[in-house]
């Protein structure tokens, strides 16, 4: 019988998951008939471009295992943007390795390097079957009802903001309001999942805007001064790719990156809550703070859903079921069938499909003033997250006053 070798890589971003897929590729991929080696590109494409690849076929039953629930990109990865020049020598070193079938896991950008590669080996007459596995803390990959990744990211955005927003609480006093950020350049899946851990109405958070929907810098600050008379304090989650009404960025950023996108944080030398907390500083006079995490929802391995590590397992292996009954062109997708009881379907989307398109918030996810998410979203989301903790509040108890009847009677705090 003629064999194969199969490669795999991982691209953009990590995940707190994006080693389970990994771990379904290579488990799935070392049952698959016709196989000899399973190689993995380090560092993507550009590891690819200069023949940077590791024999995975001798990882043991244990080291598959470890990896479903290591964080990071076990195989490095990058946000190299593929020319068109590069094709030939794809080509070269995929029949070099008798590579046949071509495994990318990653977001739109990855989806569309594995959908040139595996279009432009077809017209040049190179056998080559390509499946790329759903990768994104952002949500917005189109054809699927979401992403391995999202459901641990969302669940450390919701704890971060659930155990942050007690610390606001308890230090209203001194900051009367905290901005936080959560990633998203222009979906706002993770800002609104900062209200998931969410108890009761004066919990935080108060307010989320999202991308979505375009911000008025005097309807802002109306929303937080109302807040804080109310409760004394506001707590706002804020999406990186946030605009104001004018279009411009929240962030007031103009760096972009090699596929033309703004960049936000760090590397934009921008941010969305920095530039939020200095409006409100000066239109309230308030003392507040920002929060951002950037990257630390990819992961945060401890704080991962447990659903999210077996989606992301099954898309993995899933993948290399496909590529052996002879699909190719596509990407592994979920289909969410009910939310309770919880279940989903696994099927395929275009890869050409999901290089073009994005999938933003459902306008029905977002309320009418486009500053909190709406019920449909938290039955949408709460399936994937799993649950939080309730905190104990004491503030709430009976003051102990101390009359002056007790200081009479010679009460231990009576004044002398």
């Amino acid at each position: 019988m003629k064999t194969a070798n199969i490669l795999i890589g991982q691209s953009g971003g990590p995940t707190a998951v994006i080693n389970s897929s990994l771990s379904g590729v290579i488990k799935a991929a070392a049952e698959m008939q016709g196989i000899d080696k399973i190689y993995g590109m380090r560092f993507a494409i550009e590891g690819l471009l200069q023949r940077d690849l590791l024999d995975l076929s001798c990882l043991s039953a244990g080291e598959l295992q470890g990896l479903r629930e290591t964080p990071g990109s076990a195989l490095g990865s990058s946000r190299y943007k593929l020319q068109d020049s590069d094709l030939p020598k794809v080509k070269a070193i995929l029949e070099e390795f008798d590579i046949r079938y071509f495994f990318l896991i990653g977001g739109n950008d990855t989806m569309d390097t594995i959908y040139r590669i595996e279009q432009y080996c077809h017209e040049t007459g190179y056998e080559l079957t390509g499946v790329g596995i759903p990768k994104t803390v952002d949500n917005d990959l189109f054809g699927t009802d979401h992403t391995p990744g999202y459901a641990s990211a969302a669940r450390y955005i919701a704890l971060s903001v659930q155990q942050a927003g007690r610390l606001a609480d308890d230090m209203q006093k001194v900051d009367r309001y905290t901005v936080f950020q959560t990633v998203g350049r222009e979906a706002g899946w993770l800002a609104a999942a900062a209200a998931l851990a969410k108890k009761k109405e004066s919990d935080a958070p108060h307010l989320i805007y999202f991308p979505e929907r375009p911000l008025s810098r005097q309807r802002t600050i109306v929303d937080v001064k109302r807040t804080i008379e109310k409760y004394g304090w506001c707590y706002i989650v804020v999406g990186e790719g946030a605009l104001w009404d004018d279009g411009t960025p929240v962030s007031a950023a103009v760096e972009k990156d090699k596929f033309s996108n703004l960049e936000f944080g760090a590397m934009g030398g921008a941010s969305a809550a920095l530039s939020l907390h200095t409006l409100l500083r000066e239109e309230t006079g308030y003392r507040g703070e920002f929060q951002i995490t950037e990257s630390l929802p990819m992961c945060a391995i401890d704080r991962t859903s447990r659903l999210d590590l077996d989606e992301a397992y099954s898309c993995g292996h899933k993948a290399v079921e496909l590529a052996g009954s002879g699909e190719t062109g596509v990407m592994v997708t979920m289909r969410r069938v009910s939310n309770n009881p919880y279940k989903i379907e696994f099927g395929t989307e275009k890869l050409e499909n999901v290089a073009i398109k994005a999938k933003p918030l459902p306008e029905s996810f977002i309320n009418a003033e486009g500053n909190f998410p709406t019920k449909e979203f938290f039955e949408y989301a709460a399936p994937l997250v799993g649950e939080f903790s309730e905190y104990i509040t004491v503030r709430g108890l009976n003051p102990a006053v101390i009359s002056a009847g007790d200081r009479k009677a010679g009460n231990e705090y009576a004044a002398e």
